[in-house]
Protein backbone atom coordinates (compact mmCIF):
# COMPACT_ATOMS: atom_id res chain seq x y z
CA UNK A 1 0.00 0.00 0.00
CA UNK A 2 1.37 3.42 -0.98
CA UNK A 3 1.93 5.77 1.96
CA UNK A 4 -0.29 8.90 1.92
CA UNK A 5 2.62 11.22 1.17
CA UNK A 6 3.90 8.76 -1.43
CA UNK A 7 0.45 8.65 -3.01
CA UNK A 8 0.42 12.44 -3.44
CA UNK A 9 3.86 12.39 -5.02
CA UNK A 10 2.82 9.60 -7.35
CA UNK A 11 -0.28 11.54 -8.43
CA UNK A 12 1.86 14.61 -9.18
CA UNK A 13 4.28 12.50 -11.19
CA UNK A 14 1.40 10.91 -13.09
CA UNK A 15 0.09 14.37 -13.99
CA UNK A 16 3.42 15.58 -15.35
CA UNK A 17 3.92 12.33 -17.24
CA UNK A 18 0.47 12.61 -18.83
CA UNK A 19 1.27 16.14 -20.01
CA UNK A 20 4.58 14.95 -21.50
CA UNK A 21 2.88 12.01 -23.22
CA UNK A 22 0.36 14.35 -24.83
CA UNK A 23 3.10 16.71 -26.04
CA UNK A 24 5.09 13.84 -27.57
CA UNK A 25 2.40 13.14 -30.18
CA UNK A 26 2.08 15.31 -33.33
CA UNK A 27 -1.52 16.38 -32.71
CA UNK A 28 -2.70 18.47 -35.68
CA UNK A 29 -3.43 22.07 -34.77
CA UNK A 30 -2.12 21.75 -31.22
CA UNK A 31 1.31 22.37 -29.66
CA UNK A 32 3.64 19.36 -29.56
CA UNK A 33 7.34 18.51 -29.68
CA UNK A 34 7.33 18.44 -33.49
CA UNK A 35 6.09 22.03 -33.78
CA UNK A 36 4.95 24.90 -31.61
CA UNK A 37 2.03 27.10 -32.52
CA UNK A 38 -0.33 29.86 -31.48
CA UNK A 39 2.65 31.76 -29.98
CA UNK A 40 3.43 28.85 -27.63
CA UNK A 41 6.02 26.07 -27.54
CA UNK A 42 6.21 22.58 -26.11
CA UNK A 43 8.65 23.94 -23.52
CA UNK A 44 5.95 26.35 -22.30
CA UNK A 45 3.64 23.41 -21.68
CA UNK A 46 6.33 21.31 -20.02
CA UNK A 47 7.12 24.17 -17.65
CA UNK A 48 3.42 24.70 -17.00
CA UNK A 49 2.91 21.04 -16.11
CA UNK A 50 5.85 21.11 -13.72
CA UNK A 51 4.75 24.19 -11.77
CA UNK A 52 1.05 23.24 -11.79
CA UNK A 53 1.64 19.71 -10.47
CA UNK A 54 2.21 20.75 -6.86
CA UNK A 55 -0.92 22.89 -6.36
CA UNK A 56 -3.02 20.51 -8.44
CA UNK A 57 -2.17 17.55 -6.21
CA UNK A 58 -1.92 19.33 -2.84
CA UNK A 59 -2.93 16.84 -0.14
CA UNK A 60 -6.40 17.48 1.25
CA UNK A 61 -7.04 20.58 -0.87
CA UNK A 62 -10.48 21.17 -2.33
CA UNK A 63 -10.94 21.17 -6.09
CA UNK A 64 -11.35 24.93 -6.39
CA UNK A 65 -8.14 25.59 -4.48
CA UNK A 66 -6.27 23.14 -6.70
CA UNK A 67 -7.56 24.85 -9.84
CA UNK A 68 -6.69 28.37 -8.69
CA UNK A 69 -3.27 27.37 -7.34
CA UNK A 70 -2.31 25.56 -10.54
CA UNK A 71 -3.45 28.41 -12.79
CA UNK A 72 -1.69 31.07 -10.72
CA UNK A 73 1.53 29.02 -10.73
CA UNK A 74 1.29 28.60 -14.50
CA UNK A 75 0.68 32.26 -15.27
CA UNK A 76 3.57 33.26 -12.99
CA UNK A 77 5.90 30.80 -14.70
CA UNK A 78 5.06 31.25 -18.39
CA UNK A 79 2.96 34.42 -18.52
CA UNK A 80 0.19 32.79 -20.53
CA UNK A 81 -2.79 30.48 -20.36
CA UNK A 82 -1.34 27.16 -21.43
CA UNK A 83 -3.33 24.71 -19.34
CA UNK A 84 -6.64 26.02 -17.97
CA UNK A 85 -8.65 23.23 -19.56
CA UNK A 86 -6.15 20.61 -18.43
CA UNK A 87 -6.29 21.93 -14.86
CA UNK A 88 -10.10 22.06 -14.80
CA UNK A 89 -10.23 18.42 -15.86
CA UNK A 90 -7.33 17.03 -13.84
CA UNK A 91 -8.06 18.72 -10.48
CA UNK A 92 -11.11 16.54 -9.70
CA UNK A 93 -9.24 13.45 -10.93
CA UNK A 94 -6.29 14.22 -8.63
CA UNK A 95 -8.67 14.70 -5.70
CA UNK A 96 -10.43 11.42 -6.49
CA UNK A 97 -7.15 9.51 -6.66
CA UNK A 98 -6.33 10.70 -3.15
CA UNK A 99 -9.54 9.29 -1.66
CA UNK A 100 -9.50 5.88 0.06
CA UNK A 101 -11.86 3.09 -0.88
CA UNK A 102 -14.02 2.48 -3.93
CA UNK A 103 -12.83 2.71 -7.51
CA UNK A 104 -11.49 5.79 -9.29
CA UNK A 105 -14.66 6.51 -11.23
CA UNK A 106 -16.85 6.19 -8.14
CA UNK A 107 -14.48 8.40 -6.16
CA UNK A 108 -14.56 11.00 -8.92
CA UNK A 109 -18.37 11.02 -8.89
CA UNK A 110 -18.26 11.63 -5.13
CA UNK A 111 -15.78 14.49 -5.57
CA UNK A 112 -18.00 16.14 -8.16
CA UNK A 113 -21.10 15.81 -5.96
CA UNK A 114 -19.20 17.42 -3.08
CA UNK A 115 -18.26 20.59 -4.98
CA UNK A 116 -19.52 23.74 -3.24
CA UNK A 117 -19.89 27.49 -3.81
CA UNK A 118 -16.35 28.18 -2.60
CA UNK A 119 -15.04 25.77 -5.23
CA UNK A 120 -16.96 27.78 -7.80
CA UNK A 121 -15.61 31.10 -6.50
CA UNK A 122 -12.01 29.89 -6.68
CA UNK A 123 -12.51 28.33 -10.11
CA UNK A 124 -14.08 31.57 -11.36
CA UNK A 125 -11.00 33.45 -10.16
CA UNK A 126 -8.78 30.98 -11.97
CA UNK A 127 -10.73 31.29 -15.22
CA UNK A 128 -10.61 35.09 -15.21
CA UNK A 129 -6.91 34.96 -14.28
CA UNK A 130 -6.16 32.69 -17.21
CA UNK A 131 -8.36 34.77 -19.55
CA UNK A 132 -8.87 32.05 -22.18
CA UNK A 133 -9.52 33.05 -25.79
CA UNK A 134 -13.20 33.60 -26.49
CA UNK A 135 -14.15 34.15 -22.85
CA UNK A 136 -17.24 36.34 -22.79
CA UNK A 137 -20.01 37.27 -20.38
CA UNK A 138 -22.78 34.87 -19.40
CA UNK A 139 -26.35 35.58 -18.37
CA UNK A 140 -26.17 33.05 -15.54
CA UNK A 141 -23.20 32.18 -13.30
CA UNK A 142 -20.86 34.66 -15.01
CA UNK A 143 -17.26 34.00 -13.93
CA UNK A 144 -16.76 37.76 -13.55
CA UNK A 145 -19.50 37.89 -10.90
CA UNK A 146 -19.55 36.41 -7.37
CA UNK A 147 -20.37 32.71 -7.31
CA UNK A 148 -23.86 31.89 -6.05
CA UNK A 149 -24.05 28.17 -6.93
CA UNK A 150 -21.75 25.17 -6.59
CA UNK A 151 -19.07 24.55 -9.20
CA UNK A 152 -20.99 21.55 -10.54
CA UNK A 153 -24.14 23.68 -10.93
CA UNK A 154 -22.17 26.39 -12.71
CA UNK A 155 -20.65 23.81 -15.02
CA UNK A 156 -24.11 22.40 -15.75
CA UNK A 157 -25.11 25.79 -17.15
CA UNK A 158 -22.01 25.88 -19.37
CA UNK A 159 -22.24 22.23 -20.43
CA UNK A 160 -24.53 23.10 -23.34
CA UNK A 161 -21.63 24.74 -25.18
CA UNK A 162 -18.46 23.61 -23.41
CA UNK A 163 -17.21 20.02 -23.46
CA UNK A 164 -14.98 20.47 -20.42
CA UNK A 165 -17.92 21.74 -18.37
CA UNK A 166 -19.89 18.74 -19.64
CA UNK A 167 -17.49 16.40 -17.86
CA UNK A 168 -18.46 17.87 -14.49
CA UNK A 169 -22.10 16.88 -14.96
CA UNK A 170 -21.53 13.54 -16.72
CA UNK A 171 -18.93 12.21 -14.24
CA UNK A 172 -16.32 12.46 -17.02
CA UNK A 173 -18.20 10.15 -19.38
CA UNK A 174 -16.16 11.25 -22.41
CA UNK A 175 -12.90 10.41 -20.65
CA UNK A 176 -13.99 7.00 -19.35
CA UNK A 177 -16.25 5.83 -22.17
CA UNK A 178 -14.58 7.35 -25.23
CA UNK A 179 -11.01 8.30 -24.36
CA UNK A 180 -10.08 5.21 -22.36
CA UNK A 181 -11.83 2.93 -24.83
CA UNK A 182 -9.80 4.43 -27.68
CA UNK A 183 -6.63 4.05 -25.65
CA UNK A 184 -7.36 0.43 -24.78
CA UNK A 185 -7.95 -0.44 -28.42
CA UNK A 186 -4.80 1.31 -29.55
CA UNK A 187 -2.49 -0.10 -26.90
CA UNK A 188 -3.57 -3.63 -27.76
CA UNK A 189 -2.36 -3.20 -31.34
CA UNK A 190 0.36 -0.57 -31.25
CA UNK A 191 3.80 -0.41 -29.69
CA UNK A 192 4.25 3.34 -30.14
CA UNK A 193 2.53 5.35 -27.34
CA UNK A 194 2.53 8.43 -29.58
CA UNK A 195 0.16 6.69 -31.95
CA UNK A 196 -2.00 5.68 -29.00
CA UNK A 197 -2.17 9.34 -27.95
CA UNK A 198 -3.07 10.38 -31.49
CA UNK A 199 -5.89 7.85 -31.57
CA UNK A 200 -7.33 9.34 -28.38
CA UNK A 201 -6.97 12.92 -29.65
CA UNK A 202 -8.46 12.25 -33.07
CA UNK A 203 -11.19 10.20 -31.44
CA UNK A 204 -12.31 13.23 -29.45
CA UNK A 205 -11.88 15.61 -32.39
CA UNK A 206 -13.96 13.38 -34.66
CA UNK A 207 -16.66 12.66 -32.07
CA UNK A 208 -17.89 16.20 -31.43
CA UNK A 209 -17.31 19.87 -32.18
CA UNK A 210 -14.24 21.08 -30.33
CA UNK A 211 -15.44 23.75 -27.89
CA UNK A 212 -12.33 25.89 -28.28
CA UNK A 213 -12.75 25.97 -32.06
CA UNK A 214 -16.44 26.87 -31.74
CA UNK A 215 -15.67 29.77 -29.39
CA UNK A 216 -13.03 31.26 -31.68
CA UNK A 217 -14.17 30.28 -35.19
CA UNK A 218 -17.80 29.14 -35.05
CA UNK A 219 -19.70 25.92 -35.58
CA UNK A 220 -19.11 25.67 -39.34
CA UNK A 221 -15.35 25.59 -38.89
CA UNK A 222 -15.67 23.13 -36.02
CA UNK A 223 -17.80 20.84 -38.19
CA UNK A 224 -15.26 20.99 -41.03
CA UNK A 225 -12.42 20.10 -38.68
CA UNK A 226 -14.48 17.27 -37.24
CA UNK A 227 -15.01 15.78 -40.70
CA UNK A 228 -11.32 16.06 -41.55
CA UNK A 229 -10.42 14.45 -38.23
CA UNK A 230 -12.71 11.50 -38.98
CA UNK A 231 -10.83 10.81 -42.23
CA UNK A 232 -7.42 11.09 -40.60
CA UNK A 233 -8.56 9.02 -37.63
CA UNK A 234 -9.19 6.03 -39.88
CA UNK A 235 -5.73 6.34 -41.42
CA UNK A 236 -4.04 6.58 -38.04
CA UNK A 237 -6.05 3.61 -36.76
CA UNK A 238 -4.69 1.52 -39.64
CA UNK A 239 -1.10 2.77 -39.36
CA UNK A 240 1.64 0.42 -38.17
CA UNK A 241 4.08 3.21 -37.33
CA UNK A 242 4.09 6.95 -36.72
CA UNK A 243 6.37 7.46 -39.72
CA UNK A 244 3.66 6.09 -42.01
CA UNK A 245 1.30 8.95 -41.20
CA UNK A 246 3.67 11.66 -39.95
CA UNK A 247 3.87 13.69 -43.21
CA UNK A 248 0.08 13.88 -43.45
CA UNK A 249 -0.25 14.76 -39.76
CA UNK A 250 2.31 17.55 -39.98
CA UNK A 251 0.81 18.91 -43.20
CA UNK A 252 -2.62 19.24 -41.59
CA UNK A 253 -0.98 20.59 -38.45
CA UNK A 254 0.65 23.39 -40.43
CA UNK A 255 -2.58 24.17 -42.30
CA UNK A 256 -4.60 24.45 -39.10
CA UNK A 257 -2.00 26.69 -37.50
CA UNK A 258 -1.98 28.98 -40.53
CA UNK A 259 -5.73 29.39 -39.95
CA UNK A 260 -5.18 29.96 -36.23
CA UNK A 261 -7.29 26.88 -35.44
CA UNK A 262 -6.39 25.07 -32.22
CA UNK A 263 -8.44 22.02 -31.13
CA UNK A 264 -7.60 22.80 -27.52
CA UNK A 265 -10.54 21.02 -25.90
CA UNK A 266 -9.68 17.74 -27.62
CA UNK A 267 -6.09 18.10 -26.41
CA UNK A 268 -7.22 18.81 -22.85
CA UNK A 269 -9.44 15.73 -22.85
CA UNK A 270 -6.51 13.71 -24.17
CA UNK A 271 -4.37 14.75 -21.19
CA UNK A 272 -7.21 13.88 -18.82
CA UNK A 273 -7.56 10.44 -20.41
CA UNK A 274 -3.85 9.66 -20.13
CA UNK A 275 -3.81 11.00 -16.56
CA UNK A 276 -6.75 8.75 -15.67
CA UNK A 277 -4.99 5.70 -17.09
CA UNK A 278 -1.80 6.54 -15.20
CA UNK A 279 -3.78 6.98 -11.98
CA UNK A 280 -5.25 3.52 -12.43
CA UNK A 281 -1.72 2.13 -12.66
CA UNK A 282 -0.52 3.69 -9.41
CA UNK A 283 -3.60 3.04 -7.27
CA UNK A 284 -4.03 -0.24 -5.36
CA UNK A 285 -6.23 -2.83 -7.09
CA UNK A 286 -9.15 -2.09 -4.77
CA UNK A 287 -9.35 1.51 -5.96
CA UNK A 288 -8.48 1.40 -9.63
CA UNK A 289 -11.24 -0.69 -11.14
CA UNK A 290 -13.42 2.24 -12.19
Amino acid sequence: MTRPDGRVQAIAQAFEAACRDELAAPKPGNVHVFAGGHRMTAEDFERSAHVAAGPLTAAGARVGARILGAVEATVAAVGANTNLGIVLLCAPLAKAAEMPGGDLRASLAAVLRDLDVEDAALAFRAITRAAPAGLGRAEKHDVFAPATVTLREAMAEAARYDRIACQYVSDFADVFDLGLARRAASRAALADPRLATLMIYLGFLAAFRDSHIVRKHGEATADRIREQASILQRRVDDAHSLDAVLPELLAWDAALKREGVNPGTSADLTVATIFTQRLRCILPPAVNSG
